[in-house]
């Protein structure tokens, strides 16, 4: 079965005094999930606005990311599959394919 889906990202940036707070939405149809991230210039370091801009962004798609994978760890854990044991390394599989 073929299945194609188009998931939207958008990322809003706002810098004020040195502060830079960024938020990453994702709208993937049936829901809308946010991570935020933030960056602060040292006083004593020379203002790069690009700098505190890719700091915040990749921080605020961390946060996003973290939230999706825990959101996929909930669902596996219902449909009846654990995460891989620690002694296999990370990752996800039925219980039975995995030992």
């Amino acid at each position: 079965m073929t299945r194609t889906l188009e998931w939207k990202v958008g990322l809003e940036l706002v810098e004020e005094a040195g502060r830079t707070e960024a938020e990453a939405r994702l709208e993937t149809g049936t829901a809308t999930w946010t991570g935020h991230g933030s960056a602060r210039r040292n006083p004593a370091d020379t203002d790069v606005p690009a700098i505190g801009d890719e700091l915040a962004a990749s921080r605020a798609m961390r946060d996003l990311a973290g939230k999706l994978m825990r959101e996929a760890d909930r669902e596996i854990e219902a449909a009846g599959a654990g995460t891989v044991p620690s002694r296999t390394g990370p990752g996800y599989g039925w219980p039975e394919a995995v030992s």
